[in-house]
């Protein structure tokens, strides 16, 4: 059964832009991946389909109402839909390669881009939204954000990558980064290759891309190791 995302956005026209070429591209031809897209100013009100309105309790921009984004999401997921559904927010839940692996696992994802201000509370209680954030920072909106999760989810989809392995010795898959890369030519700008890589001894190998990864990750990601000590 192919991975369904339903993307609910002020901006359709975004989509699916870099989902639309590589291994994204091929995935979407082959029919691995059905991505649609649903305007949420369809379910907009008034003449001007008015989709926000001032946030309660004052202060700056505006907020995407909860009546409207409920009518898209009902439209896009009916009761027996059972994919997740998602927010991209910046104050959700990390998108991490374990969610991203979990997501992948399953049928597909109802993702709502977010714009304005934000989204009224109202609407993420009452229709189960998992708020997902791609980092610790702000974009104009949620489009780019659900572009960076769709990407890595349909890499991760069987038969999308030409090598299974590729998505299984990768940064954060153990929680660690990834080893260094190295290919021909041997010598370049006089620095050589590591000579364990073209030992043939391929238990040395593995143990030098071990070691490599970890050493990366304490330089750069003390976090990780630090997660992976506490178990989590």
């Amino acid at each position: 059964m192919a991975f369904h995302a339903t993307v609910l956005t002020l901006y359709p026209e975004m989509f699916p832009g870099p989902l639309g070429i590589s291994l994204a591209g091929r995935a979407l031809e082959r029919g691995d991946v059905r991505l649609e897209t649903r305007q949420i100013r369809d379910f907009g009100r008034g003449r001007h389909r008015a989709v926000d309105d001032t946030p309660s309790g004052g202060g700056a921009g505006m907020v995407l109402r909860a009546d409207v984004l409920a009518e898209a999401i009902d439209a896009a997921s009916p009761a027996a839909d059972t994919r997740p559904r998602l927010l991209m927010s910046p104050r959700g839940r990390p998108l991490t390669q374990g969610f991203v692996r979990q997501l992948a696992a399953g049928p597909g994802a109802v993702i709502l881009c977010g714009r304005f201000e934000g989204v009224d509370e109202r609407v993420i209680e009452g229709r189960n939204l998992t708020e997902v954030s791609i980092g610790d920072y702000v974009l104009s909106g949620g489009e780019i954000a659900a572009l960076v999760l769709l990407d890595a989810v349909i890499r991760l989809l069987p038969g999308v990558m030409g090598n299974t392995l590729s998505g299984e010795t990768e940064s954060f898959e153990e929680g660690l980064l990834e080893h260094p890369h190295y290919t021909r030519p041997a010598e370049w700008e006089g620095q050589r290759i590591p000579d364990v890589l073209a030992s043939g001894d391929h238990g040395a190998v593995e143990r030098w891309r071990r070691a490599e990864a970890e050493r990366i990750t304490r330089e750069r990601r003390p976090d990780l190791l630090a997660a992976k000590g506490s178990g989590d």
